[in-house]
Order: structure tokens, then C-alpha cells, then sequence
């Protein structure tokens, strides 16, 4: 039996499905940590509050911004304070 594949077993097919089991095994880790770290992301969408801002710090951002009325400013801020 000498002669036969590359003296280690394997051959070319076996090598190509070490190397190819390596790429799926490296793929996956990554697509698992993309995953993680993505769920785990702070969201930077404009708009989007930032963790540990309160209501009333939004609201008056809005406000700021012209985005809502003094009006309903107003009513909003009153429906927050009660806790309605």
C-alpha cells in the first residue's frame, strides 16, 4: 500500500473537509458573536433615548427641539407627574 494518498490518511478530499469543517466552526463562533453583540448594543438610532434618561428629560428634549407644542408639553409633563 505505498504510494497510497499522502502518507497521512487523508488525501485531498479529507483535507478539504478539515478545512471546510474549520471554516463552519469559525463562522458560526462569529455569527454568534455578532449576535451577542448586537443584542447587547446600546441603540444609537436618532431619536432613540439614551439609557437611563427620564421622561421628563425626553419630553423637555422634544420640546427643545420643536418637535411638540408648549401645549402638549404641558400635558404630557402633568400626565407624567401625576403618574397617570
Amino acid at each position: 500500500m505505498m504510494g497510497y494518498g499522502t502518507g497521512l490518511g487523508f488525501g485531498l478530499g479529507g483535507m478539504l473537509w478539515v478545512i471546510g469543517c474549520i471554516l463552519l466552526i469559525v463562522g458560526l463562533v462569529a455569527l454568534v458573536a455578532w449576535a451577542v453583540s448586537r443584542a447587547t448594543a446600546p441603540d444609537h438610532r436618532p431619536g432613540a433615548p439614551a439609557a437611563g434618561i427620564e421622561a421628563l428629560d425626553i419630553l423637555r428634549v422634544r420640546f427643545a427641539r420643536g418637535e411638540i407644542s408648549e401645549a402638549e408639553y404641558t400635558q404630557a409633563a402633568n400626565v407624567l407627574r401625576s403618574g397617570r
